[in-house]
C-alpha cells in the first residue's frame, strides 16, 4: 500500500474522531443546559398568595377563593403585594355578575382575566401565572 494513502487515511480517520467527539460535546452540553422555565423555586421566589377572598354570586350564593399570583422578577412581587386592594377589587367585580353554574365552569377564564387586568396595572414587571389554589362555594 502506497504511504501517502495510508497518511491520509489516518489523517482522515482523526479528524473524522475529533469531529465526533466536539460533536457529542456539543450535544450533550446543549442538552444539559438550563430552559427557559422557570425552577419550582423561583415560581415560589416570584410569587404571592392571596388571602382568602369571600364574595358573593348573582343568584345570593357565596363563594370563597384564594390564588397563587406568579411574577417574572422581585420587584414585580414587590409591587403586586402593594396592589393587593386592586387584585380584591378586580376579584370582587369579576365574581359578583357570576351565578353559580358560571362560577363552577368558569375559572380558568376567571385566573386568565385576572392576569390580563393586574398586568394591565403592573409596571415593574408581568404576572405569568395565576392559580387558583382554594375554591369553596356556599
Amino acid at each position: 500500500m502506497n504511504p501517502k494513502i495510508l497518511k491520509a487515511m489516518v489523517i482522515s480517520l482523526v479528524v473524522i474522531t475529533v469531529g465526533g467527539v466536539v460533536a457529542l460535546i456539543l450535544v450533550l452540553n446543549s442538552s444539559t443546559q438550563a430552559s427557559d422555565e422557570p425552577t419550582i423555586d423561583e415560581l415560589r421566589e416570584y410569587s404571592i398568595e392571596t388571602d382568602e377572598l369571600t364574595t358573593d354570586l348573582q343568584n345570593d350564593r357565596f363563594v370563597r377563593i384564594q390564588f397563587r399570583i406568579v411574577t417574572d422578577s422581585k420587584d414585580a412581587k414587590e409591587e403586586l403585594e402593594k396592589r393587593d386592594f386592586q387584585l380584591k377589587n378586580i376579584l370582587i367585580k369579576q365574581l359578583s355578575p357570576m351565578n353559580e353554574e358560571e362560577f363552577k365552569s368558569g375559572v380558568e377564564s376567571l385566573e386568565g382575566t385576572l392576569k390580563t387586568r393586574l398586568n394591565e396595572l403592573m409596571t415593574e414587571g408581568v404576572v405569568t401565572e395565576v392559580y387558583t389554589i382554594k375554591k369553596v362555594l356556599q
